[in-house]
């Protein structure tokens, strides 16, 4: 496993315009040199929109293939969500896209419904952990944030832990950004992984507000990068050999309890 390069893109959504949030993004991914993995926020192409029947895509849709488009021409992995329509249900689907066009994708568990998500929204059921360029990745989404159970690394037979980055794409209104600052650094440092959350910055189309904080910390919870309330692409570099070092060093996963998901 060699050092892993991400870039995190920061930026002010705009509402329920796929088209203008594409052209916004393309641009800003074609300005990053040198990393591995773009990592945009939750609902990118038209933010945390409640109405699945107007902007909803099929599988292989515009987005995905621009998605594709973009992982393929910048030979780079891309992740991120937008809404998708699958056998007549919505769902808040990330896709994870490799450099050759390939693509797996993971559908939101935990949906908001504080913001009725889950009157519009159907929630997946099965966790993604992919690999690529030999680090073990596990991408959630927003309000999966709070529910450190489905996140929890856990020990078999064959390796003591499950992934080595945990990557959160967000819409995280600026009113509770304490719990998102929290929550990211105690997920990295329970699971003693790399953790990243991206979040958006601006006003949605019904007045939520939202200030960023994406971030990326290492498995001692310790910061790599952080920004505010601005616009800002942050390129980070992991390294292997910390993480592997840490991890031999202080095998807290050995005395993790063992438990099934359901």
């Amino acid at each position: 496993m060699k050092d892993l390069t991400i870039s995190l893109i920061q930026a002010n959504l705009h509402w329920e315009e796929v088209d203008a949030n594409l052209a916004m993004f393309e641009e800003m991914i074609w300005s990053i040199d040198h990393t591995d993995l773009i990592v945009l926020p939750e609902m990118f192409t038209t933010a945390f929109s409640m109405n699945p029947e107007r902007l909803a895509e099929p599988p292989g849709g515009k987005t995905f293939k621009w998605m594709r488009q973009m992982a393929t021409q910048r030979k780079v992995a891309l992740t991120g969500s937008y809404i998708t329509k699958v056998q007549g249900k919505y769902y808040n689907r990330l896709y994870f896209v490799f450099p050759d066009g390939t693509s797996v994708f993971y559908d939101k568990k935990h949906l908001f419904n504080l913001a009725d998500e889950g009157d519009h929204y159907s929630p997946g059921s099965e966790r993604l952990i992919l690999e690529y360029l030999g680090w073990r990745i596990h991408p959630l989404i927003c309000y999966d944030l709070r529910f450190p159970v489905w996140a929890r690394s856990q020990r078999n037979s064959n390796q003591l832990f499950e992934y080595d980055l945990l990557i959160y794409v967000a819409n995280w209104p600026d009113t509770r950004v304490n719990a998102w600052d929290t929550l990211l650094k105690a997920r990295a440092i329970e699971n003693q992984s790399y953790c990243a959350g991206v979040n958006r910055i601006g006003e949605d189309g019904v007045s939520k507000k939202y200030n960023g904080h994406s971030a990326a910390y290492n498995a001692k919870g310790e910061e790599l990068a952080f920004s505010n309330n601005e616009e800002k692409i942050m390129t980070v570099t992991l390294s292997a050999n910390e993480l592997t070092e840490y991890r031999k060093s202080f095998p807290f996963q050995k005395d993790s309890d063992d438990f099934e998901l359901k």
